[in-house]
């Protein structure tokens, strides 16, 4: 991606797409500008995000902040409570529902950007339709608060990657719990309101509710971030894949730059097994039982403090990034597992505060489907502190009866 200057509400679009391009030009029918549109009121018939119920959108100020293959990306206005929202229009197949709109109609979390509204609109092409999903806008990403850092030769102060990385894993355990899988965890995907410290998973493009026996594309996920499994050719992986993603990112927050910086997929897989060292032939199976070339140099793991060399790290977090960073993936910590990592043990402090000196944003506020993801971990994630807000929402851990997680089912 250009790191030349960019419009000031680009960030979101880094969720999306490269940065749009000159005005004037046209995409799908669509006249770009980067400049708000002012001078128009738009009104269509919408459904609300998560019930569907039919609805009126009224929107203005909108202008282009990214496009790519899939469409284009605006920022707009809504008039009716004046909030700023970024509407994603990609092309519709009419053979086929949209999975995107589909998994993220399903979804209600707070670390995981929230569905508005959607509509469809008519292309200037015969019978071509778009659908438009209307998301809350956040104007920052960790990609740019990450990159904000290396121009000052700095890297993300460990406070934050604590504070950022649990709410990622929050997000996870949620989705992973319903069986949805990101496949796309990447820095540009996470959302960020540095005021606040909230953090919010993104661009469910790529998302999949993962079904036993049925197989899945191994091309997927941004290139430094793809588990080694998926670069092995595997078509039935797990949600463990974002788990591998997410240890990627935190690896980079800690170091400045990416950890696994391939060029291609072997090279992928070659800066991997620099870290790692070679995988053995049993790691090799569990990552693809069909993989027969075994034909690799052989070459020893690198330490993680000689990885990290002149970065700051403490014992707690090399301990969870080798622990994320598994070649076999089942031996990878599960999100739920990660949150309960003592790394993040000074999130759980009665009085820990931001370094702005703002409360945390709301970290223990767990749903009763949340507390009944892995239940024997609850007394590991839930402070003593959070329990009275718990309680007050009629959630008891003594008394705690887990309830069973449906796994949604898509139409096709």
């Amino acid at each position: 991606m250009s790191t030349k200057k960019r419009n000031i509400v680009q960030p979101m679009a880094d969720n999306f797409a490269k940065a749009a391009p000159a005005s004037n030009n046209v995409i799908n029918g669509v006249r770009l500008s980067n400049e708000p549109d002012s001078s128009r009121i738009i009104t269509v018939p919408a459904n609300d995000g998560k019930t569907g119920e039919p609805m009126e959108l009224s929107y203005t100020n909108y202008k282009v902040i990214g496009n790519g293959s899939f469409g284009v990306v605006f920022q707009a206005q809504l008039i009716a409570n004046k909030e700023q929202v970024a509407i994603k229009k990609v092309l519709q197949d009419k053979r086929f529902k949209n999975r995107e709109l589909q998994i993220m109609r399903l979804l209600d979390h707070r670390n995981i950007c929230s569905l508005r509204a959607f509509f469809y609109s008519a292309g200037d092409k015969k019978d071509e339709v778009f659908l438009n999903l209307t998301l809350e806008f956040i104007p920052e990403t960790i990609y740019r608060a990450s990159r904000h850092y290396g121009k000052i030769k700095q890297t993300m102060p460990m406070a934050s990657i604590k504070l950022y990385m649990y709410q990622l894993f929050r997000s996870l355990a949620y989705i992973h719990s319903l069986g949805i899988c990101h496949r796309d965890i990447k820095p540009q995907n996470l959302l960020l309101d540095p005021a606040t410290g909230v953090l919010k998973l993104c661009d469910f493009g790529s998302a999949k509710i993962l079904v036993k026996d049925e197989p899945n594309v191994s091309y997927i996920c941004s290139r430094y971030y793809r588990a080694p499994e998926l670069i092995f050719g595997s078509t039935d992986y797990s949600v463990s894949i974002d788990v591998w993603s997410t240890g990627c990112v935190m690896a980079e927050l800690m170091m400045g730059s990416p950890i696994f910086p391939g060029e291609s997929g072997v090279d992928q897989l070659v800066e991997i097994i620099k870290v790692l060292g070679t995988p053995t032939r049993e790691q090799i199976k569990s990552m693809n039982r069909n993989y027969t070339e075994y034909k690799f140099p052989q070459i020893k793991a690198s330490p993680w403090p000689r990885t990290f060399k002149n970065k700051p790290t403490t014992p707690e977090s090399l301990d969870l990034i080798a622990k994320l960073l598994e070649y076999t993936p089942l031996n990878r910590l599960t999100a739920i597992e990660a949150m309960a990592h003592n790394f993040f043990d000074e999130l759980r402090l009665p009085d820990a505060k931001m370094a702005n000196g703002r409360d945390f944003p709301p970290l223990f506020d767990f749903s009763v489907l949340e507390l009944s993801i892995q239940p024997d971990l609850n007394r590991a994630i839930v402070p003593p502190h959070a329990e009275a807000a718990l309680r007050a929402k009629g959630i008891d851990l003594d008394k705690f009866q887990p309830v069973k997680i449906e796994r949604p089912t898509l139409a096709d």
